[in-house]
């Protein structure tokens, strides 16, 4: 179950929605002195933590909760907010999003956070039409035939048949698979892209992704 302590009634309905959508149970709090009591009285698999609240900050109940729980939690914090990230890293924070954020963005950061955490356990193979991709050896096939790709592709892949009804956009796959900031001018995930087709092509005639204008990428249908 994951607790999402947020003063914003529309955001925290809307993460809660998604979430569940998601197939995650849910919890909430309207403010950081509710969040810290659900937080110290039940086991969650993850807290979604807003920065600034009523009665107790999200840096308080952050630091309370350090004391005794070592639950995973992801701080969401405005643009405008003063957001020292050394100082939430050593409080214990696991991550951080920066609100307005894009919701499929923090769907992807809460299980890569539960991935770290070893509280989601993917399964060792992953298919999609005639592609198998062997987890635990790094290795994907098309059929009997092996797809030799980079590190960079595999994780596109494997990323997105985790995903399989998922649009990502550049910015999503980027900074899901490195972790560093995607810059809006830079070409890698087109390239990328470009040779995973051309790759894919070489053994199958099968389309496996598709680009959606003005949104990003797929697997195809």
């Amino acid at each position: 179950m994951i607790l999402v302590i947020e003063d914003d009634v529309m955001i925290n309905n809307l993460l809660c929605k998604v979430l569940s959508d998601n197939g995650f149970e849910t919890d909430s709090a309207p403010d950081g002195e509710e969040g810290l009591f659900k937080a110290l009285e039940k086991d969650y698999e993850l807290i979604l933590l807003d920065l600034m609240m009523p009665k107790k900050t999200g840096e308080e109940v952050l630091a309370e909760l350090r004391k005794t729980k070592t639950t995973p939690v992801i701080v969401l914090s405005a643009k405008n907010e003063v957001v020292n990230r050394i100082e939430l890293l050593k409080l214990g924070t696991d991550d951080y999003i920066i609100k307005p954020f894009d919701i499929d963005e923090v769907i992807l950061r809460i299980e890569a956070v539960l991935r770290r955490t070893g509280d989601v356990k993917p399964a060792s193979e992953l298919k999609y039409k005639s592609m198998r991709i062997d987890k635990e050896a790094k290795r994907i096939y098309i059929g009997e035939e092996e797809l030799t790709c980079t590190t960079m592709e595999y994780s596109i892949l494997e990323l997105m048949l985790n995903n399989p009804n998922k649009v990502f956009s550049k910015r999503n796959l980027f900074e899901s698979i490195t972790g560093d900031e995607y810059l809006s001018e830079d070409n890698t995930m087109n390239v990328h892209m470009s040779n995973l087709r051309k790759k894919i092509a070489k053994i199958t005639e099968e389309s496996y992704i598709d680009t959606v204008y003005g949104m990003g990428y797929r697997l195809s249908k």
